[in-house]
C-alpha cells in the first residue's frame, strides 16, 4: 500500500462511526507491517544449504573376479573391451546387480569372438565357467582380499591366425580407360600402386591393418594424379575353417588433374617472382602431391616468409588446369635476435643476429651474424639474392673467427663470391674464396693465405629432414686452389672430403645411424695450407669422448692439424618407454683421427650412452663418452643434424 492510498483512508474514517474508524485503522496497520517487512527480508538470517545427497550405492550390486585366459597378444584386448572386465572395475553407484550379471556371462563367448576376429581370429572358441576364488585363484587375478568373492573365468581357444592369401586390387574410371588403351603412364601408375599396397599376401589379417591399408592405398592414388579418387568396392572373404582371407578392392579414380596457373596470395613487400622462380613445374604437368610439397619446401626455405602452403582445386571439373593456390604469409623485412647457448665444443656464448629482407628495396637478402664466448669469437656476413632462374640464388659472403682450442689460437677471415641452387634432394654451392689464417701455438707464430675454387654438394633421401629415421645423406666437398705461407713454400694444392649418414630401423622399436666421413689435402709436404683447409678430429660431430679438435698429428707434443682425415660412428637408440616415443636412450662407438699420411692415422676410439629428445626443431642429443686415448669422461651436447 503507497503513502497516497494510506491518507486516503484516514480521510474516509473521520467521516463515520468509531467502529469503521477502528477497524480502518487495524486494516491500515497490518497492511504497513506487511509491507515493512517484505522490505526487510534480506536481514533475515539464509538457511544452511542442505549438502547433496550422495547417491547411494546399489544393495543388489553384483561383486565378483574375473580371471581371462588367452594368449597374451589378445588378453589385453579382452580385457579392456569386454564388458564383463568393464563393469567389474565400474563404481558402486553404477554396477550390476546379479540378472545383469548373468546376461553379460551368457553374451560374453559372443563379445569375445567378435573382438578376436579384429585380431584375425575367426575359428576362436571361447567359454565362460564360474568358481569361487581360492587362494592360490586370488593370487592368479591379481587381487588382495578376494578369497571366497564368485569367480568368472573367461577361457579363449583363438586357434590359428587369419592370413591374406589373395589380393586383386584394380582401379575403374579415367585411369583404368588410359591403362586400357596402353598409356604408358598409366600403366606404370597402376602397377605402383599395386605394388604399394601394405596388407600383402601372407600377412595377418587384423582389421586395424586392413582400414589402414584401404586408407593407405587411396592416399597414394590421390597424391599421385588422382585427388577425387574414392573407393568403389571394398571387401574382405573370410574363410574360417582354412584361416584364409581373399581381399577385393576397387577404385573409381576419377579424372587425371593437371596443373593450372598460379594464383597467389599473401605477398606485400616482395615481387611475385621470389614465388614463381622456386617452380618446377609447368602448366598442363600431371598432378603430384609431392610435387607440390617439395614446392612448398622451398617457400617455407628461402627466407622470404613465415609460412607457406601450396594446394590445388579439388573441383573435378576443373581437372584439365587445376589452379595451384599459394598462400604465404611474409617475414619481417628487419629481424634481430639475442640468444643465449651453450656448445659442448666450445663453451658458453652470446649471439646476435639481423637479417634484412629486402637491401635497398632491391630482392637481396642480408645476414649478419655475431658470435661471442670466451673460447670462439665470430662474425659471418651474406648477401644473397631472392630465387633466379633455375633455383639459383647469386651469394656474396664473408667471415671473421677468432677460436681458442686445444693450446692454440687461430684468427681467421674469409672472403667468398658465388652462387647456391637449391633442388628438392640436392644441394649446390659454387664458389670463389680467399681465406687468410693466423696461428699462434707453442711451435710459434704463422700466417697461411689461400686463393681457391670449391664446389660442394649435398643429397637426401631421408623420410625426414629433421628427424630421419630411414634413408641416407652424402656430402661432398672439392676445392683446387693456390696457398701462400710466411713460414713454408707457397704452391697450388687441391682439397675433397666427403661424409655419409645412413639412418635405417631395426624393427618397431631400434633405430640405427652410422656415420662415416674421410678427407684428404693433396699438396707437397713444404706448401703451407691454411689451418682452415686442414683436418682435425674430436667433439661432437666428430669423435665424442675428446674434446673438440684435438685429435690430430702431434708435433713436439703439440696437435696440429694433419692433410688427412678420417672418422666413423655407430650409434643404435631405442624409446625409453611406449608411451613417450620422442624420448630415447641410445648407446656409440665412435673413431677417427686426423694425420699428415693415411699410414700414421691411427685411430681414437671413444664409446658411451646418450638421451635422446626428438623435439620439432630436430633431435637433442646429450651424451656421456669415455676417450680411450684420454681415459676420461666427457659430456657432449648437441641439436640438429649434421649434413
Amino acid at each position: 500500500m503507497t503513502e497516497r492510498s494510506a491518507a486516503t483512508l484516514f480521510a474516509r474514517a473521520a467521516d463515520g462511526d468509531v467502529t469503521r474508524r477502528v477497524t480502518q485503522a487495524m486494516v491500515l496497520a497490518a497492511t504497513l507491517a506487511l509491507a515493512g517487512c517484505s522490505n526487510l527480508v534480506f536481514l533475515a538470517p539464509r538457511p544452511a544449504a542442505e549438502p547433496a545427497a550422495e547417491p547411494a550405492p546399489n544393495p543388489d550390486r553384483a561383486v565378483y573376479e574375473l580371471d581371462i585366459a588367452a594368449p597374451e597378444e589378445v588378453r589385453a584386448l579382452l580385457r579392456n573391451y569386454l564388458d564383463l572386465a568393464r563393469f567389474q572395475n565400474a563404481p558402486a553407484t553404477e554396477g550390476i546387480n546379479t540378472a545383469e550379471l548373468d546376461r553379460l556371462v551368457a553374451a560374453a563367448p559372443a563379445q569375445a569372438r567378435t573382438l578376436l576376429e579384429t585380431e584375425g581370429y575367426f575359428d576362436a572358441k571361447v567359454v565362460v565357467t564360474r568358481g569361487t576364488v581360492s587362494a592360490s585363484s586370488a593370487s592368479s587375478v591379481g587381487s588382495v582380499g578376494a578369497q571366497g568373492l564368485p569367480l568368472l573365468r573367461v577361457q579363449a581357444d583363438v586357434g590359428p591366425r587369419t592370413r591374406v592369401d589373395a589380393v586383386t586390387l584394380d582401379a575403374d574410371g579415367p585411369l583404368k580407360t588410359a591403362a586400357d588403351a596402353a598409356d604408358a603412364r598409366a600403366l606404370a601408375q597402376l602397377a605402383a600402386w599395386r605394388n604399394q599396397w601394405p596388407l600383402a599376401v601372407g600377412q595377418p589379417f587384423r582389421q586395424s591393418d586392413w582400414s589402414s591399408a584401404k586408407n593407405a592405398a587411396i592416399a597414394n592414388l590421390r597424391a599421385e594424379g588422382y585427388p577425387a579418387a574414392e573407393w568403389k568396392n571394398t571387401s574382405a572373404q573370410v574363410d574360417a575353417p582354412t584361416q584364409r582371407a581373399q581381399l577385393n578392392l576397387v577404385a573409381d579414380s576419377g579424372p587425371l588433374f593437371r596443373l593450372g596457373a598460379l594464383n597467389i596470395e599473401g605477398l606485400e613487400r616482395h615481387d611475385d617472382s621470389a614465388v614463381r622462380r622456386l617452380v618446377t613445374f609447368n602448366p598442363g604437368t600431371p598432378h603430384s602431391e609431392r610435387l607440390l610439397l617439395d614446392f612448398q619446401e622451398r617457400l617455407q626455405k628461402v627466407g622470404l616468409f613465415e609460412g607457406a602452403s601450396v594446394e590445388i582445386d579439388p573441383d573435378p571439373a576443373k581437372a584439365d588446369a587445376a589452379e595451384v593456390r599459394v598462400r604465404v604469409k611474409e617475414l619481417p623485412l628487419q629481424q634481430a635476435t639475442v640468444g643465449v647457448g651453450y656448445s659442448a665444443n666450445t663453451g658458453p656464448r652470446v649471439t646476435l643476429e639481423h637479417t634484412t629482407r629486402r637491401v635497398f628495396d632491391l630482392p637481396w637478402i642480408a645476414k649478419n651474424k655475431f658470435e661471442l664466448g670466451p673460447e670462439l669469437q665470430t662474425w659471418q656476413g651474406d648477401l644473397t639474392s631472392h630465387p633466379r632462374e633455375g633455383l639459383y640464388r647469386n651469394l656474396v659472403g664473408g667471415t671473421w673467427e677468432r677460436l681458442k682450442a686445444a693450446d692454440e689460437l687461430r684468427t681467421t677471415w674469409s672472403a667468398r663470391l658465388g652462387r647456391t641452387q637449391d633442388t628438392p634432394r640436392i644441394e649446390r654451392l659454387y664458389f670463389g674464396e680467399y681465406v687468410q689464417t693466423r696461428l699462434d701455438t707453442a711451435l710459434g707464430e704463422s700466417t697461411n693465405e689461400a686463393l681457391s675454387y670449391n664446389y660442394h654438394w649435398v643429397y637426401r633421401d631421408v623420410d625426414s629432414v629433421l628427424l630421419p629415421t630411414r634413408g641416407a645423406t652424402y656430402s661432398a666437398q672439392g676445392a683446387a686452389g693456390y696457398a701462400r705461407s710466411n713460414t713454408q713454400e707457397n704452391g697450388p694444392f687441391t682439397r675433397a672430403y666427403g661424409r655419409a649418414t645412413w639412418y635405417q630401423p631395426l624393427g618397431a622399436a631400434w633405430f640405427a645411424s652410422v656415420r662415416a666421413e674421410a678427407g684428404q689435402v693433396f699438396v707437397a709436404d713444404n706448401i703451407g695450407v691454411p689451418d682452415t683447409l686442414l683436418f682435425r678430429a674430436g667433439g661432437d660431430e666428430s669423435v665424442r669422448g675428446y674434446a673438440y679438435r684435438t685429435l690430430g698429428p702431434l708435433v713436439a707434443g703439440t696437435v696440429v692439424s694433419g692433410r688427412v682425415l678420417f672418422t666413423g660412428s655407430v650409434e643404435v637408440a631405442r624409446p625409453i618407454s611406449a608411451q613417450r616415443p620422442a624420448f630415447l636412450w641410445a648407446v656409440f662407438v665412435d673413431a677417427g683421427n686426423a694425420a699428415f699420411e693415411w699410414k700414421d692415422l691411427r685411430p681414437a676410439f671413444g664409446y658411451g650412452v646418450g638421451l635422446r629428445w626428438r623435439s620439432p626443431v630436430g633431435p637433442l642429443r646429450l651424451d656421456l663418452a669415455f676417450g680411450e686415448e684420454v681415459r676420461k669422461v666427457r659430456g657432449h651436447l648437441s641439436v640438429g643434424i649434421a649434413f
